[in-house]
């Protein structure tokens, strides 16, 4: 088989296909590597698959929907599935999060939340809101909106940004709060950061803020105890929306619903996508307070939001999404974190913290990052940790000095103690062997 003709994804492509990493099969919590290895996966994936592998549910349901509707266009025509899906969504929603708009992913979410943002500004007459403050380390999807809100440089270095946009400092205090267990007990101050940039840009020039409730590929950065809950109160302040990104945080892996439900912070809109479907099929979805809804809806005859994409609320996807509802509700996933396995992963993971080069060590629900002392070397012990964590047998995500943790929500103690011994290996393998050719 030649590798050449596959240009990957956020991928070194030429180190890649050099040394190949091959997926064969999955079931359960483990991968199949190509060569035969059986490698437990501690990511979900790419924070996706919640629910595990080859759950056969959710493969007959997406096999009979393939059979009785392979495709329905939803421009102007609809399926049962999507509206029964919507409203079973929208029931989960807290507070008046009554409507949901699908997409295909997390990127189109995020696009789609901040379309939405602009077009409930303008229904209102006020068209001058068009700007939007996120927060550094911030990742958002890789279409053109989120690239621009993105926080993560090396995603927006080459292409710029398309719209006006500021950012909030990331809330990450490794000097004042590394080794916290939970929420960290500093920071929430800088929160005070939005009130300072609304007054900056002018209220009635933002449309909204967008942040993510944990940043997830900008290092598992748990907020600060009190920081959500102010950011919404300026939000509110000064008639700016707030938009919780939980394409990670959603579908159990805080401990609820959504980060938002956790943290008891009630957004204008949310964004979700991994999760719904456990990664068996691409899916997103928007959702949308009446208010924004109804507003939008009443500022036009016709074509009220012109927006939308071709595979909107796909037969398959939907198949998929309510069969993988069905598993979280009948197995209660959504809350299975506040049953001893968080606190399990939490404690094996700050056992490590003695070990050569780890400055900090944080968690939250089934989220986890090890961070390391950065050696100005051209291949960070983060990613060096990672590739040698796939030699041992279990997949990490190697995010420069760092590697982060998401395992499904359906790991049991045993799979997180045989994380414990490989990842201990793979340490203290790289930090040996940095430490003779030192």
């Amino acid at each position: 088989m030649k590798l050449d003709a596959h240009w990957m994804p956020f991928t070194a492509n030429k180190a890649f296909k050099a040394n190949p990493r091959m997926l064969a099969s999955a079931s359960g919590m483990y991968w199949t590597s190509g060569e035969g290895a059986r490698i437990l996966d501690m990511t979900a994936g790419l924070w996706c698959s919640n629910l595990g592998h080859g759950r056969e549910s959710v493969a007959r349901a997406m096999y009979e929907a393939s059979v009785n509707l392979d495709y329905a266009p939803s421009f102007g025509f609809g399926h049962d599935a999507s509206f029964t899906l919507a409203e079973r969504l929208a029931a989960l929603a807290p507070g008046d999060l009554n409507h949901v708009f699908f997409t295909n992913s997390g990127s189109e979410s995020v696009d789609t939340a901040l379309k939405m943002a602009i077009a409930y500004q303008s229904a209102r007459g006020l068209g001058s809101k068009r700007m939007f403050i996120s927060r550094e380390r911030a990742y958002h999807g890789v279409n053109m909106g989120g690239t621009t809100v993105g926080g993560i440089t090396t995603n927006t270095r080459t292409f710029g940004r398309w719209a006006p946009v500021d950012h909030l400092h990331s809330t990450l205090d490794i000097e004042r709060n590394a080794f916290s267990k939970g929420l960290p007990d500093f920071g929430a101050d800088r929160a005070e950061e939005l009130e300072q940039l609304i007054l900056l840009h002018g209220a009635e020039n933002i449309a909204g803020v967008i942040v993510e409730p944990i940043a997830g590929a900008g290092g598992v950065i748990i907020p600060p105890k009190g920081y959500l809950k102010r950011l919404r109160e300026i939000c509110d302040a000064h008639d700016v929306l707030l938009i919780l990104d939980e394409v990670v945080c959603g579908f159990g892996r805080t401990g609820s619903f959504t980060a938002g439900i956790e943290f008891d912070i009630l957004p204008d809109l949310f964004t979700v996508a991994k999760g719904l479907t456990s990664g068996t099929v691409p899916m997103g979805a928007v959702f949308c307070r009446s208010g924004i809804h109804d507003t939008i809806m009443a500022s036009a005859e016709g074509i009220e939001f012109f927006h939308g994409y071709t595979y909107s609320a796909h037969p398959i996807a939907c198949a998929a999404a309510h069969a993988c509802l069905d598993i979280y509700e009948e197995e209660g996933l959504f809350t299975r974190v506040n049953e001893g396995i968080g606190k399990y992963f939490e404690h094996v993971l700050h056992n490590l913290k003695d070990l050569p080069e780890i400055i900090d060590i944080r968690n939250y629900g089934l989220l986890g990052a090890i961070e390391f002392a950065d050696q100005g070397s051209e291949a960070p012990v983060g990613v060096r940790v990672f590739q040698e964590a796939w030699k041992q047998g279990v997949m990490l995500r190697g995010l420069g000095n760092i590697v982060v943790m998401s395992p499904p929500l359906v790991a049991e103690e045993s799979h997180i103690d045989e994380f414990a011994e490989k990842i201990w290996r793979s340490i203290r393998t790289v930090t040996e062997e940095q430490r003779m050719t030192a």
